[in-house]
């Protein structure tokens, strides 16, 4: 199946990043782990994140997959 990983970046260092095989947010700096305690709070923005799995990522998987099998 397809995984979603979504990672926030400030001055070149992951922070915190949502994988869909987890589910939610997970926190790498003090800051991100507040973030992530915040957003794994909030139905709203997990919904958001995992309805980007659907909409883009399943979708366009194939797309992908055939281009890279193409140049092999």
């Amino acid at each position: 199946g397809a995984e979603l990983i979504d990672s926030y970046v400030f001055n070149q260092a992951e922070y915190v990043r949502f994988n869909s095989t987890v589910g939610k947010f997970v926190g790498y700096t003090e800051y991100g782990v507040r973030n992530a305690e915040a957003w794994n709070r909030d139905s709203g923005i997990l919904a958001q994140e995992l309805g980007e799995l659907e909409r883009v990522c399943k979708p366009n998987a194939a797309n992908h997959y055939s281009a890279v099998l193409d140049k092999t």
